[in-house]
């Protein structure tokens, strides 16, 4: 998998990792989400009534977001992302933990998982998604426009916008909402520090030289 400029882009599965290249796993984090709330009740019906599990407010998208945690590589629902730098490469998922409700809690989305799919790339949209998985098992929003601002041994940040998935225009009964920009989102992932990575390198060489 490749990411240009401007969209993300498969080509007949993942392309093969050079020799010297080297992964990041993603670890821990956060991503920042600024919804469009009017927008949403407006157009859907969705009233805003609360967030709810540990998200962090406000986010890094201004005094209106909020931002999810991005769960460790361990646990019941791990974070797998890993890439390699400018994400010449990359594969998994970011796993993330709360939620928001709407409609005093008739309607409630969250432990978001962020994916990718080149079957979803189109024009400006970038193939990443945003999936809920907690009470609405769906894929709410297409990430369009992305701007790759870092992807390298320093972390892991994505900037784009929200547009409405189908399925969830689907689920709102309004398949024309399919396409709408109701936010944008953004991603700061940590990766472990080059130091940290060495010692566990440096670490393994020593056990095993033990063991001979």
């Amino acid at each position: 998998m490749r990411f240009n400029k401007t969209c993300a882009i498969v080509a007949g599965g993942a392309f093969a990792a050079a020799a010297s290249a080297q992964t990041f796993d993603v670890v821990g984090g956060k991503t920042s989400v600024d919804l469009d709330f009017a927008l949403l009740d407006a157009a859907a019906g969705l009233d805003f009534a609360q967030v709810v599990g540990p998200v962090i407010a406000p986010g890094d998208l201004g005094d209106d977001s909020v931002a999810f945690p991005i769960n460790a590589r361990d646990g019941s629902l791990p974070t797998t992302f890993s890439y390699e730098a400018g994400l010449a490469s990359f594969s998994g998922a970011i796993e993330h933990a709360g939620g928001v409700e709407f409609n005093t809690g008739a309607v409630t989305v969250g432990d978001f998982t962020i994916g990718f799919d080149g079957d979803r790339a189109s024009g400006a949209v970038s193939g990443f998604f945003v999936e809920s998985t907690l009470s609405i098992n769906a894929i709410l929003f297409d990430v369009a426009n992305p701007n790759v601002i870092q992807a390298d041994a320093g972390g892991l940040i994505i900037e784009g916008d929200l547009w409405v998935s189908p399925e969830f225009a689907g689920f709102l009964g309004d398949t024309a909402l399919t396409g709408a920009n109701v936010g944008e989102a953004r991603i700061d992932a940590l990766v472990p520090a080059p130091g940290a990575m060495a010692a566990l390198g440096l670490g393994g060489l020593l056990a095993a030289r033990r063991r001979r």
